[in-house]
């Protein structure tokens, strides 16, 4: 289940993130469950994070950011280079309130 979100939504994720340094580093062997499982505490406990990628072909790079917020859950709030900002709001204790339109 990805979360679902509105332009004005991304927009003010997108400022959000802005400042923010990248958490996660995905290398060499992708994808793995140990990095889903890290993802997954990072965004119940953050909300809003950036993970670096460290592919260097486009196609590879997109599908491993696309793969990554598949299996979390997150939506995929921005992309730039190698660094990509997921989303998802956390089920104990949400931080991040989002405007409504």
């Amino acid at each position: 289940m990805s979360v679902a979100l509105t332009n004005a939504q991304v927009r003010f994720l997108r400022g959000q993130a802005h400042d923010l340094k990248a958490m996660l580093q995905v290398g060499g062997k992708g994808v793995t469950d140990a990095l889903v499982a890290e993802v997954d505490l990072a965004l119940e406990h953050h909300e809003l994070i950036k993970v670096k990628v460290g592919a260097d072909d486009r196609e590879v790079r997109d599908g491993m950011i696309a793969e990554l917020a598949g299996r979390c859950g997150a939506a995929l709030v921005q992309r730039i280079g190698h660094t990509a900002v997921l989303y998802r709001p956390s089920k104990d204790k949400r931080q991040i309130v989002l405007p409504r339109a």
